[in-house]
């Protein structure tokens, strides 16, 4: 089949729908496994415990890596682990239905996970095979573009398909809106006694008004363990529901390390500051609406109500009542719904949410049955498109299985063998040093009252500021990074993004010492903040793609994602830990010192300067 020449050429054929594709499985196995499994009624331990295993195969794909490398082509294990994604899609759509869907499904999301890990791997070796040094510069930040639309797109357009077909097989929806008014004088709670009934539900007070937002914590679990007894009692939820009380043994870690260093610390360098009164003797006030069948269910069967959030201020959250099950024995008992607002809340505002009762393994199955369909058309796009280069083959020197075992560690030894690898993995470990203590806290940070340090913003307002502001920002770093550094190469540009990378970090220790009101100058902090973060990324993907240079540059780049893995996860354990010790102020001031091993790390290194720019044709 010929192909246009635009298809025949340009990377833009491929690379956006490439990364795409790479982002789909991850998010699903990941994120919408989680989302399905408590549609369905799973509880949060076993979800907690059975998907937390699935992040495995990314973790682990290093060790299989060298096998990508050295058998067949790149492009072929692109297109068989597609093919292979698409089949373990389509295998969970079909047995969501099944009386044993979660075990089914798993096994289907395990699969697609090694399939996906193994898909990264040949896709980010493919990339360097088929582009040349510039390109790769050039078409970095669009791949990464392209990853996180995927991403947007799993979290966001496959829920809401799931979430519209759910309404499309059910009963009429239930609707519970919720109101704050802080002008209003009346100090307590409104709760008009009518009811609302629609064809299938009667809901009592289906508006519910707050004149306060905050109240004493111990109102509020009595209220909530109120109504998780009564829905117990009459079974609409099972006794997972409850919340317990768990009371554990104080660990050696904690009495005899953590606990004595961490008073060193707190006395040397936390901030010393008064305590508040009764800051954290408040929470967000609650609503409870009474929610019961009108009839009956027809056939003895039951009839699950799943509600969640629908519109409107995200300071509004629902606490209790997510998953309702009525049958013929409790339908005439009324089932309860429990709304928390957030106590930081502080100007007029409403919310809905919505209950609805269609056929969740339905609605679920035919969400991943579109899903594989996609991924059924990626696969034979690619197929088609994905352009066959000389550079990619399997290795010359297979001819046993002794061999392969040979070259399996070959792969291995000639990474630890590269030239100033030893310069390169401390700079992988360490160039998002400051960013991975940053990022973990810097929610908490926006969230936490002003009290303690924070700057009390509403859930809603950080979804504005991190979620939507932040991400584009991020978003346009990344783009315009990769847009630079082809110019002029990676070289060039290590210094002015080692320098994006960490010195807006500043913003934030401005923020934690000003605390300013205006949720404009927040907005401009975090998107500077954000913006570096993009930009100087860049560097460092461009980095690992140059040390992975060579015979074996699959193997070694997935070898590379999991430094940067490493480099992550040990700076962010400790982060929450540090935070508390030190307070905001002296925490986000630490955040900056931790951007020295950053600058030493890439005095260090010794990066060709073509690498990157686009070579003069003769």
């Amino acid at each position: 089949m010929k192909l246009p020449s635009f298809f025949q050429k340009s990377p833009w054929a491929w690379i956006p729908t490439l990364y795409f594709a790479q982002g789909i499985p991850y998010v699903a196995v990941m994120t919408v496994a989680v989302i399905l499994y408590k549609r369905m009624g799973i509880s949060n331990t076993d979800i907690a415990l059975y998907t937390s295993w699935l992040y495995l195969p990314w973790v682990l794909k290093p060790l299989w890596s060298p096998f990508v490398d050295l058998l067949r082509t790149k492009r072929w294990w692109i297109v068989t682990m597609q093919l292979l994604i698409g089949a373990g899609l389509a295998g969970v759509a079909f047995t969501i239905p099944l009386p044993f869907f979660f075990q089914a499904t798993l096994s289907f999301f395990w699969l697609l996970a090694f399939s996906s890990a193994t898909h990264d791997i040949a896709a980010d070796g493919f990339y360097m095979l088929a582009l040349s040094e510039h390109d790769q510069a050039m078409y970095v930040g669009i791949r990464n573009t392209f990853y996180r639309i995927a991403m947007i797109t799993g979290q966001g357009a496959l829920i809401i398909l799931a979430g519209a077909l759910e309404l499309f097989t059910g009963l009429q929806p239930v609707t519970l809106k919720v109101d704050y008014q802080p002008s209003l004088v009346v100090q307590t709670q409104s709760i008009t006694k009518r009811q609302v009934a629609n064809t299938d539900f009667v809901v009592e007070s289906s508006l519910l008004t707050f004149r306060q937002t905050s109240i004493s914590s111990d109102s509020v679990k009595k209220a909530e363990s109120w109504a998780v007894e009564q829905n117990l009692r009459h079974g609409f939820v099972s006794a997972d529901t409850a919340h317990s009380l768990n009371v554990s043994q104080e660990s050696w870690w904690s009495r005899d390390v953590s606990k004595p260093l961490g008073h060193w610390i707190h006395h040397h360098f936390g901030e010393k500051k008064q305590v508040v009164a009764n800051v954290k003797g408040k929470e967000g006030n609650v609503a409870i609406f009474a929610i019961r069948l009108a009839h009956a269910p027809k056939g003895g069967k039951s009839i699950i109500l799943n509600t969640s959030f629908k519109r409107g201020d995200n300071s509004f959250s629902l606490l209790q009542g997510e998953r309702l099950t009525f049958t013929d024995r409790n339908w005439q008992q009324p089932a309860y719904v429990v709304v928390q607002v957030d106590p930081k809340l502080s100007k007029a505002s409403s919310a809905t949410f919505q209950g609805l009762s269609g056929n969740i393994p339905l609605a679920w199955s035919i969400t991943f049955f579109v899903l594989a369909g996609i991924f059924m058309m990626l696969f034979g796009y690619h197929k088609i498109v994905l352009p066959h280069t000389q550079q990619d083959h399997g290795s010359e020197n297979i001819q046993s299985a002794l061999s392969i075992v040979k070259e399996f560690l070959n792969t291995f030894a000639t990474f630890f063998q590269k030239k100033e690898v030893g310069i390169g993995i401390f700079f992988m470990l360490t160039y998002r040093l400051s960013e991975s203590m940053l990022v973990k806290m810097a929610v908490p940070f926006l969230l936490d009252s002003r009290e303690i340090g924070g700057l009390g913003l509403t859930t809603g307002e950080v979804g504005l500021v991190y979620g939507t502001v932040g991400v584009l920002a991020l978003t346009v770093g990344g783009i315009v990074g990769g847009i630079l550094s082809a110019q002029k190469g990676l070289r060039y540009w290590f210094w002015p993004m080692a320098l994006s990378i960490s010195l807006p970090h500043l913003m934030y220790v401005y923020l934690a010492y000003v605390q300013p009101d205006s949720l404009w100058l927040i907005n401009l902090s975090v998107g500077i903040e954000q913006f570096g973060y993009g930009f100087g990324f860049t560097a460092y993907m461009l980095y690992m793609i140059y040390l992975s240079q060579g015979e074996h540059r699959t193997a070694h780049y997935a070898i590379c994602t999991a430094f940067m893995a490493l480099g992550m996860m040990l700076p962010g354990m400790i982060a929450g830990w540090l935070q508390d010790l030190l307070g905001y102020r002296h925490y986000f001031v630490w955040v900056m010192i931790c951007i020295l091993p950053t600058y030493l790390a890439v005095a260090l290194l010794n990066v060709d300067s073509k690498f990157g720019v686009r070579k003069k044709e003769s």
